[in-house]
């Protein structure tokens, strides 16, 4: 009768397989999936308790899913059983094709391992394929793309139990459970997959809220913040090109952000400040430099500078912070200003002379020898006009060179003749008769005549060449590239100018100058230059009559 039934039998379960097939494959979640194989197990097998232990990342075996008996399902899902001991199980027992049958006789030996499990004891078996309750059977599931264990991972085990008939399955539904389990690794992994999917997008979605809020958030900082803000071009042919500003920055240049677009930021630098702006990093980098207005005026700024990407591995642009420091650049430059000026005449002041002086004179003399060299190498007199700042030899019309590894001595005429050599000569002057004009007609009209001949000296002196205020009634003027005839010829100049009539407190006053010219050259100290034209200077007042030394 049994044999008769049995294409029937099959048929029934083949349309119901099809049917939990299709549900497998059709459930919203990874977690439906494995509660419908479990499910299907016992529809459409004809098990009574099915289980789906699921591989987890790091290897061990959790229950997932559970079917056919809620008390055993409350004990054991969610438990988790060790990789080791699965392994032992899947080695054990007989081999059904891909499935592992371990009998009663044999599975004793599992009931203390740490694997979750429902199986009781029971009576022996009544005939050779009984079940029995300490029977087991697992259906191995592996990753879709080889057929058994050979290939392919372990992606969980369907363990099942008490066939509904009572007996061990026989071949149709041996390859029947087989088959279910390699339909089921199909469907799980899909799920997997719709589920990791599922995760990415709404992962992708957060993103791109966040990647919009930030940049809403980035545009809402850059247009209104209370400094200047620009995007630049970096790298290609268009490296520095201003491609946005915000209003701050348009405002404090006042330039429209349309006309913004047509520069870099080394079209609007102040000439003097295209080397910092070279030397400023491009990453982190920061100068302080000022930049051209529209009206043609500069203003002090504090950059800094920052890259940003577009995008990944994209291209990166210039991200530039514009503040205006025009305020403390103001005050700091007044500041060193009056450290190195007179407050009175405005002059350079003791200080800031033996300063300039300094940076002219190396404590080794010249020899002619070196002298020759140099003239060859730069190709003018190596005593010709230099102004050296910082270290750096500036002459008009030439770049610059080290002047510590390349020092271009300053030398001085030789006494007593006029051999056409030009040196740095040094005027000390000193008013004659200033004191009585203090006496009698006061401190105020002192300072009147003070200032007048500040104004009168540095009329007469040439572009380049320095009027400092010594103290008192001294004053000292730096004038380079003279011989002695030209030295001698300005202190008359300057002589005849300072003895003009001077206003002060209503009245016209009149005072002499005597004139030391001293002369600089490597080798000596700053203070030992202005010394010799000091005693210069009084060697010539003594030798004028005192009539002669005052004029009215």
């Amino acid at each position: 009768m049994e044999t008769e039934s049995e294409p029937y039998v099959r048929l029934a379960s083949l349309r119901q397989l099809h049917q939990v097939m299709a549900d497998m494959n059709t459930a919203r979640s990874l977690a439906d999936t494995l509660q419908t194989v479990a499910d299907g197990a016992v529809g459409a097998l004809g098990y009574e308790m099915a289980c789906v232990n699921l591989v987890r990342p790091d290897g061990d075996l959790v229950v997932a899913a559970f079917s056919g008996n809620s008390a055993a399902e409350a004990l054991i899902t969610g438990r988790v059983g060790s990789r080791e001991s699965w392994d032992r199980r899947l080695t054990m027992g007989e081999r059904w094709g891909d499935l592992v049958f371990i009998p009663h006789t044999e599975g004793w030996v599992l009931d203390d391992d740490d694997v979750p499990q429902w199986y009781t004891d029971g009576p022996a078996p009544r005939f050779e394929d009984e079940w029995h309750p300490s029977d087991r059977l697992f259906a191995p599931m592996y990753t879709p793309g080889g057929q058994g264990g050979s290939c392919g991972e372990l992606l969980g085990v369907i363990s099942v139990d008490r066939p509904r008939n009572g007996r061990h399955p026989g071949a149709w539904g041996r390859e029947a459970l087989q088959m279910y389990a390699f339909q089921a690794a199909i469907a799980i992994s899909n799920a997997r997959l719709r589920a990791n999917m599922q995760r990415a997008l709404v992962r992708l979605e957060r993103e791109q809220q966040a990647l919009r809020a930030s940049e809403e958030s980035f545009r809402q900082a850059f247009e209104y913040a209370p400094s200047g803000m620009a995007i630049a071009e970096m790298g290609g042919d268009q490296h520095g090109r201003i491609l946005r500003t915000n209003d701050a920055l348009c405002r404090l240049l006042g330039r429209p952000a349309s006309a913004m677009r047509r520069y870099s930021f080394s079209d609007l630098v102040h000439p003097e400040d295209i080397g910092t702006l070279l030397r400023t990093s491009a990453e982190g980098g920061r100068a302080e430099l000022r930049l051209g207005r529209r009206d043609g005026t500069y203003v002090w700024v504090s950059l800094r500078n920052s890259v940003v990407a577009d995008a990944a591995d994209g291209p990166r642009f210039l991200l530039t912070h514009v503040e205006d420091i025009e305020e403390r650049k103001r005050r700091e430059l007044q500041l060193a200003h009056r450290a190195s000026h007179d407050s009175l005449t405005g002059l350079p002041n003791s200080a800031e002379l033996r300063s300039r002086l300094s940076a002219r004179l190396c404590r080794r003399p010249a020899h002619a020898g070196e002298l020759e060299s140099l003239d060859a190498a730069y190709g003018h007199p190596a005593f010709d006009t230099t102004v050296v700042t910082h270290g750096f030899d500036f002459r008009p019309g030439a770049e610059a060179y080290d002047t510590f590894d390349h020092h271009v001595h300053t030398v001085a005429p030789e006494d007593g003749r006029d051999d056409g050599t030009k040196g740095l000569a040094v005027l000390f002057c000193d008013l004659d008769g200033f004191k009585s004009i203090n006496d009698r007609f006061g401190h105020n009209a002192g300072d009147a005549v003070l200032i007048e001949v500040a104004r009168r000296l540095t009329r007469g002196v040439r572009d380049g060449d320095t009027v400092a205020r010594l103290g008192g009634d001294e004053f000292v003027i730096l004038a380079d590239g003279l011989g002695r005839a030209d030295a001698q010829d300005l202190a008359v100049r300057l002589r005849n100018e300072i003895i003009q009539p001077i206003r002060a407190e209503g009245r016209a006053v009149r005072v002499g100058a005597s004139f030391g010219i001293g002369w600089a050259h490597c080798g000596m100290t700053a203070d030992e230059v202005l010394k010799s034209a000091d005693e210069r200077m009084y060697v010539e007042k003594r030798s004028r009559p005192k009539q002669h030394r005052r004029a009215g």
